[in-house]
């Protein structure tokens, strides 16, 4: 049930984010495994940080979810990104924090139309957070690109 005097749309940012934020601890935590699978030691290490971000973005959408008066659900999780190799997974892992990317930077344009600052300054955090993991994601992937080219 929305929050009493709160912008549907708001509400509809936060769920979609909860959902995809849970998708991401799911895939990251996946992939963990699946790089321990390997034997890529280093891998799975920043597999299991990236997991351990994305709840850390979990728990700040549930609390601004509670803050708001709404109760948090998530309605929908993706599956987990799974491949042949690293390549597979960390192209995969772009494409899904650039939809969180996306999304950020929707739900910061709408909150800033509507006047909504709060909502922004919220929105804007983590619209920064998962520009800088699809970074870090770019050049794990150039950095494989090199290694392959050694």
């Amino acid at each position: 049930m929305p929050a009493f005097g709160m912008d549907p749309r708001i509400l509809g940012y936060l769920g979609r984010a909860l959902s995809l934020e849970l998708s991401a601890v799911q895939n990251y935590s996946t992939q963990a495994r699946l790089a321990e699978t390997w034997g890529l030691a280093d891998a799975a290490r920043r597999f299991k940080t990236e997991a351990a971000e994305e709840l850390g973005h979990v728990e700040r959408v549930i609390g601004r979810m509670l803050a708001l008066g709404a109760a948090p659900n998530a309605s929908m999780l993706r599956p987990a990104g799974v491949g042949r190799n690293l390549r597979e997974l960390l192209e995969f892992d772009h494409a899904f924090e650039n939809d969180l990317v996306d999304l950020y930077s929707d739900a910061v344009a709408y909150s800033s139309r509507i006047g909504d600052a709060d909502s922004r300054v919220f929105f804007e955090g983590l619209l920064a957070e998962e520009k800088a993991h699809a970074r870090e994601l770019q050049t794990w992937l150039a950095e494989l690109e090199v290694g392959a080219a050694v």
